[in-house]
């Protein structure tokens, strides 16, 4: 799913995001030099030749691989000419703008995921035998109360700007405060590269060159139509640009001109980049007058295989099945009568939630349920100062290997049960089966993977 932003790593690794979503990867160390013990058996002259040796080829192999990438310096600069300017030209691209985006620009061959022509593809890394992680330290406590209070000295100062984005839009304050900081910490996170490159250099040589030839010409377009000096348009390495970290289509849909001064500026302008996430939450569903949700306990008695929006509820039948807010106060009466949906991201080992639509409107901005918690939970902090962590403990959870959830989640499959994507980690129809599987089978119900649980569903 192509979001507001790709989240990622820098190749100094976050979006990414940013993409998210990415984290992580294997690290490229140099293995040690040397052999089985047998060349050395030469004694010392043996290794100097063996040394004069390697260097040389080494030194040898230089000029070739700058050769090389001089000859693909210049199939980019014909691929610019030949593919890129018909694509611009036939979306009323200005010439003028497409020579101004280019002009000086060449390959940022530090960027992740490329494919120079002529290399093969790098074959699909398979991520089976990697441990996912317990959801804790994404919550990371120091951090959030960082931005929490931040982002209420922002809503003080920001106050009239807020409200008027609010009354527009239908989005709160402290939601549009929570985005802003989690993705640029509130506009201080640099984006440090030049967007037209990084597009032009992912289009022309990465793993997804379609998707990035796509972004690139929408990069285009915004520089013609907000008359955008190209070379001001910042972003991070996967093209991900400005304060809300949008990609040139999410800009073309989304961005708005908030300050009035005749030009869309999400890198300089607080209130037409706070604008652009408020208009992108609304499009995306956002229903005014509710909030995300809210941390509950729920009694041993009520199934915690439940979760998703396909099983949402009015809010007032869960509230008669024993839930209750975590924090004692009952449910305003608009979320009674709306639907909620339950949400155990660590089963019956970790926090518990009743969230609303919006909700899922947050995972539009980042397609994660830890990303949409974090954002939540912050906008509560910047909204209330008393407000903290959530209550429930995340437990010993997330040493399973991928390989071994795979396994299991195969394995409900054979059994009739729907686990969403078979891929190793345990989203909401993986964690549900399981609790079917455990209830069905007699079993106490955790909705969640463990080694003990992976022979008794085989």
């Amino acid at each position: 799913m192509m979001s507001v932003f790709m989240h990622g790593k820098d190749p100094s690794p976050t979006l990414p995001t940013r993409g998210r979503e990415s984290d992580g990867g294997a690290s490229h160390r140099l293995p040690p030099c040397g052999g089985d013990g047998r060349q050395a058996r030469g004694g010392i002259l043996a290794r100097t030749i063996a040394t004069l040796g390697i260097l040389s080829s080494l030194l040898l192999a230089q000029p070739a691989l700058a050769l090389d990438k001089a000859a693909v310096e210049s199939q980019f600069q014909a691929w610019l000419e030949k593919t890129v300017w018909p694509e611009a030209e036939k979306n009323k691209v200005p010439r003028e703008t497409f020579e101004a985006a280019f002009k000086g620009v060449s390959l940022n061959w530090s960027l992740p995921d490329l494919v120079p022509p002529g290399e093969k593809p790098p074959e699909e890394q398979k991520q089976s035998q990697a441990e996912f992680s317990t959801p804790a330290p994404y919550f990371d406590e120091k951090k959030l109360a960082a931005l929490a209070l931040k982002g209420r000295l922002l809503r003080g100062q920001r106050q009239n700007l807020l409200e008027r984005i609010e009354k527009t839009y239908g989005v709160p304050g402290e939601i549009v405060l929570a985005l802003w900081g989690r993705e640029t910490a509130f506009g201080a996170g640099s984006s440090p590269y030049p967007a037209m490159q990084v597009l032009a250099t992912k289009a022309f040589m990465s793993t997804r060159k379609d998707l990035f030839l796509k972004e690139l010409i929408a990069a285009l377009q915004i520089s013609a139509q907000d008359k955008i000096d190209p070379k001001m348009m910042k972003s991070s390495w996967a093209g991900a640009m400005g304060q809300p970290q949008f990609m040139p289509s999410s800009f073309l849909k989304y961005a708005v001109d908030f300050d009035r001064d005749g030009k869309v500026d999400i890198w300089n302008s607080v209130p037409d980049a706070l604008a652009s996430i408020a208009n992108y939450m609304a499009q995306k569903g956002w229903q005014r007058g509710r909030g995300w949700g809210v941390e509950v306990t729920i009694p041993d008695s009520v199934s915690c295989a439940q979760e998703g929006p396909d099983r949402a509820r009015p809010v007032s039948k869960w509230v008669g099945d024993g839930i209750a807010r975590l924090d004692g106060k009952p449910f305003a009466p608009a979320d009674l009568k709306g639907d909620g949906m339950m949400m155990v991201p660590a089963g019956r080992f970790g926090p518990a939630f009743i969230v609303t639509p919006n909700f899922y409107a947050l995972k539009e901005y980042n397609n994660s349920d830890l990303y949409a918690l974090y954002v939540g939970n912050l906008a509560d902090r910047i909204a209330n100062p008393r407000a903290g962590a959530f209550a429930g403990k995340w437990g010993d959870v997330g040493k399973m290997l991928r390989s071994d959830v795979q396994d299991m989640q195969e394995a409900l499959v054979k059994k009739g049960y729907d686990v969403g994507k078979v891929d190793g980690l345990p989203g909401y129809k993986t964690r549900r089966s399981i609790g079917e599987f455990e209830a069905k089978s007699g079993l106490k119900q955790t909705c969640y993977p463990d080694a003990g649980l992976k022979a008794k569903i085989r």
